[in-house]
């Protein structure tokens, strides 16, 4: 008995006595390298369209088209007529070359810009930007492939105020700007906006070096712009890192 009561004790020392076991370190986690930069985009082949009788009332088309190319880019400007035979050019200069395409149109030259961007849908071509400059009221909506659109109208003129929406699902940035309040602003002026053509420009400038963004949380803008507000600060409304737009400090309006 006495024997047996030793051992207990002899094995219940042994136990304390052992030095505890020590854990493995823990090992950090290794975070995943940054992915590559991404490759600057070709420069934007940039198409203009004027409208009815655009060699006199569509002028500022050819103007913003001799600004541009003054900045280095390749931009063209035609009449809306031809339109459909531009947008066979457009999309096979694409498949030779690809390079973000820009389309521009005052009046029904705006309307032709939305006819090409569906042409284009049909061969699953993107678009980079859209901008319509007081387009027909007959212009369709936007399709898919649609990366940026802007809309710049009058919303009471017969001649353009076409009010443009995007169709059901659009994931691109939309953003519509009705300048009707403006009596400074007419359908036959609204396209010769310096301060306009400076903003275009500095957001064709941006295009190179801005990867797509179709974003499912883009929330579209709709502005009725206040009158008395001056042309340059709508155009700085238009972010020219070109992949978002800035809001103005009011509330968007229908």
């Amino acid at each position: 008995m006495l024997a047996a009561v030793a051992l207990l004790a002899l094995s219940t020392g042994a136990a304390v006595a052992s030095p505890p076991k020590s854990k493995p370190a823990a090992v950090a986690p290794v975070a995943p390298p940054p992915p590559p930069p991404a490759e600057p985009l070709p420069p934007p082949k940039i198409y203009l369209f004027r409208g009815a009788m655009g060699p006199i009332f569509s002028t500022g088309m050819d103007r913003l088209s001799e600004k541009l190319t003054k900045a280095g880019f390749s931009a063209d400007v035609y009449e809306f007529t031809i339109c459909r035979w531009i947008g066979d050019r457009v999309i096979s200069s694409y498949k030779e070359s690809p390079a973000p395409i820009v389309l521009i149109g005052h009046s029904m030259g705006g309307l032709c810009s939305v006819v090409i961007s569906e042409m284009a849908a049909k061969e699953n071509i993107p678009i980079s930007l859209v901008i319509t400059i007081d387009p027909a009221h007959a212009t369709g909506d936007v399709p898919l492939n649609v990366e940026r659109f802007i809309n710049i109208f009058l919303s009471d003129t017969v001649l353009g105020g076409g009010d443009v929406v995007a169709v059901p699902g659009f994931r691109g940035h939309y953003a519509s700007y009705d300048l009707k309040q403006n009596s400074r602003v007419t359908h036959i002026n609204i396209e010769k906006s310096d301060d306009i053509h400076r903003q275009i420009i500095e957001m064709v400038t941006q295009l190179p070096r801005i990867a797509a963004q179709s974003q499912a949380d883009a929330v579209p803008l709709r502005y009725l712009v206040p009158a008395n507000t001056p042309v340059v600060t709508v155009a700085r409304y238009l972010d020219p890192s070109a992949s978002t737009f800035a809001r103005p400090s009011r509330s968007p309006k229908r």
